[in-house]
């Protein structure tokens, strides 16, 4: 509420404030956006002759930032004009004073509702781009089909879900999968790696916190639980937050409430929570590190992902999937895997599974000068995977005799530092042809380079 007239203004935030609406008040529009930012309002209601900075710049500055609040004009009785070149900055609606309060009442009501709207249609936009978009969770194995049966039994209900598994195999995809197939699809889907922050930070950005309540809190602040009010709250990571966290955690589980740090008015919100560790809560609970009935409330339904090893039938779809992904990145134009090259990522264990799958083929994208991935581009630790394939030999049986020439030369140049002479007389054929087979590979010598002269005509050197 930003209004220059203390009596105006304190009333109007009175009123409202009796109606439900949590309001700030400011007096002028600097006081206004410098509260804007840490109170995140909905509605910015503001009259429009102020000193300073007049009510349209208001509007103006309000209506260019991202995700902006909407904004409600008050004028004077008979200044039309001014609030009509208020709608055309940015604002939502305007009244004229001596204000009514039921019409406000009325007006943000309908200001609220279209926001609302606003939002639902980004949301709706996004999930079409999403689908229109390769599908981020890919896998036939029998483990993953197992999973997406998991996901369509379970999202339509309002069950906690525990998701475990190893590192880096697409927990929080499966997680957004749930969200993304719920009623509360529409609502926001929000997200917090609980390992990455200190205990204190924790329980703020969970529950949120009062102005003053601890040092550097300046503003109070809504955590993760009221930002996903009407939608669902990832917890990445739930094994390592400490035993005082998981108390307040396991009342909210049951009571679906909680006080923000520092307060105390009790704030209840409809969130649904889904957590997700690359722990054993099990033997965590037998050691005494996690609640047991933390555990119980939060592993309503399990669900494990698979680690990429028990599902090597789907590392080729996943290879090209990111093949796709970085190249178009990094605009270059690859379009296959070699079939050795293949061979080895199957044939790798995958410690750090699809995440680390997905660096690989991103290094060897920006790598690769070719238009296919070669081997040589995967890094070492893929390269040695199988006795069979040590330094990029072709595997045998399978290979084709172009494959095996292409390694015999590589690798003989490289023993022998880029000579193409001392090349060609260890493995017997022309030094000619194996210029010719590296510009295929493009990979021209880089030394011993051959100059030949020939006589031309009327004795021209050529």
């Amino acid at each position: 509420m930003v209004d220059d007239e203390v009596n105006a203004r304190t009333a109007l935030t009175e009123l409202l404030r009796d109606e439900g609406y949590e309001v700030e008040m400011a007096a002028d529009a600097f006081k206004a956006l410098g509260k804007y930012e840490s109170f995140s309002p909905h509605v910015v209601v503001t009259d429009l002759k102020m000193p300073g900075m007049d009510g349209i710049e208001l509007v103006k500055k309000i209506r260019a930032g991202e995700d902006a609040a909407a904004v409600v004009v008050m004028t004077a009785f008979g200044a039309v004009q001014t609030a009509v070149d208020a709608m055309r900055a940015g604002a939502s609606d305007y009244l004229t004073k001596p204000l009514n309060f039921d019409e406000l009442l009325v007006v943000l009501d309908k200001v609220l509702e279209t926001e609302q709207l606003r939002r639902e249609t980004r949301q709706l936009r996004a999930r079409v781009r999403d689908r229109v978009a390769p599908n981020n969770i890919i896998g036939d194995a029998p483990p993953m089909q197992r999973v997406f049966e998991i996901v369509d039994q379970v999202a339509p209900s309002r069950a906690t879900v525990l998701i475990t598994g190893e590192s880096g195999t697409g927990k929080e995809l499966v997680a957004n999968a749930i969200h993304q197939r719920s009623p509360r699809a529409s609502g926001p889907f929000i997200k917090l790696h609980c390992a990455a922050l200190a205990e204190s930070l924790l329980e703020s950005e969970l529950f949120g916190h009062e102005r003053g309540s601890f040092t550097g809190a300046m503003a109070r602040k809504d955590g993760r639980f009221s930002l996903a009010d009407g939608g669902t709250l990832f917890l990445d990571e739930i094994g390592e937050i400490s035993q005082s966290v998981q108390v307040k955690l396991l009342r909210f589980l049951q009571e679906h409430e909680f006080e923000r740090v520092g307060g105390t008015q009790t704030i209840h919100v409809d969130v649904r929570v889904i957590a997700a560790t690359n722990r054993n809560l099990t033997e965590e609970v037998a050691k005494g590190r996690f609640r047991e009935d933390l555990y119980y409330r939060l592993n309503v339904v399990a669900l494990e992902t698979p680690p990429l090893r028990d599902r090597r039938c789907d590392i080729p779809a996943l290879a090209k999937f990111f093949l796709d992904k970085y190249s178009k990145a990094n605009a270059k134009t690859l379009d296959a895997l070699t079939a050795t090259t293949l061979e080895m990522l199957v044939a790798y264990d995958w410690p750090g599974n699809v995440r680390e799958l997905e660096n690989a083929i991103e290094r060897a994208v920006v790598l690769t000068p070719g238009n296919q991935i070669e081997p040589r581009s995967l890094p070492s630790t893929v390269r040695p995977a199988t006795s069979a394939a040590v330094s990029g030999m072709p595997v045998i049986p399978g290979a084709t005799m172009a494959e095996l020439e292409r390694h015999a030369i590589l690798e003989t140049m490289k023993a022998t530092g880029g000579s193409t002479s001392k090349a060609a007389e260890m493995l017997g054929i022309s030094a000619r042809t194996i210029q010719y087979r590296l510009h295929e590979y493009n990979e021209a010598p880089r030394s011993d380079v051959e100059v030949v002269r020939k006589d031309g005509p009327n004795g021209t050197k050529t």
